[in-house]
């Protein structure tokens, strides 16, 4: 179990690091390919992403993995709360910018928010996919980019920014619920789709 979470703040103090440089980058296109930093060294490393870790649960829903991404989860929102406020701490310029940008994440409606989380699980799974069965970066290298840019919603990430802004409420956290939900819907999206042909290679092997 502490292995399992342990794992997940490793993968939060990473998306943190792809999200400071998200703050403090003016330009967007550059600023979006440098978060690839993130992803690309957790998924190099092997630590416990949710967003990267959900869209597994169709094919492999065993009590093992299903701890291995709530664990996950509970480590990512641990990892990126800690990160987030050392970075409001030691640069408050960040944490102003994570205000303003999560002050306008918050004029969101429900539904738009779980939309804007579901694209992203859709990319997220993609981008993770790829990397793992192809032994390339390069669904990282470009989904990451599209989903930032698109504005779309990554849970992960938006715990960082919460942290670093300094908001704490209620309406936070269920803008943060919303997301995850959103993220988690549009992870298992693809594997639900294409069920019946991942049981019929298995049925192959």
């Amino acid at each position: 179990m502490l292995k399992k979470i342990l794992s997940g703040v490793s993968a939060g103090v990473l998306i943190s690091l792809g999200g400071a440089v998200y703050l403090a980058v003016e330009n967007k296109i550059a600023a979006a390919v440098l978060f690839c930093v993130a992803l690309l060294c957790i998924c190099y490393k092997g630590y416990a992403l949710f967003t990267g870790k959900v869209g597994y649960l169709p094919e492999d829903h065993t009590k093992e993995n299903v701890s291995l991404v709530l664990l996950g989860l509970l480590g990512n929102l641990i990892g990126t709360v800690l990160c987030g406020y050392l970075i409001r701490f030691a640069l408050p310029a960040l944490g102003d910018t994570a205000e303003t940008v999560c002050t306008a994440k918050l004029t969101q409606v429900f539904l738009g928010t779980l939309i804007r989380g579901f694209f992203c699980g859709v990319l997220m799974y993609l981008a993770v996919s790829i990397f793992r069965d192809k032994k390339t970066p390069i669904g990282i290298l470009f989904c990451i980019p599209v989903f930032i840019l698109s504005g779309f919603e990554h849970s992960i990430a938006d715990m960082f920014y919460f942290a670093a802004s300094g908001i704490v409420s209620l309406k936070a956290c269920g803008f943060l619920w919303t997301v995850i939900l959103g993220n988690a819907l549009g992870g298992v999206l693809l594997p639900l789709l294409n069920f019946h042909e991942l049981k019929k290679k298995e049925a192959a092997a």
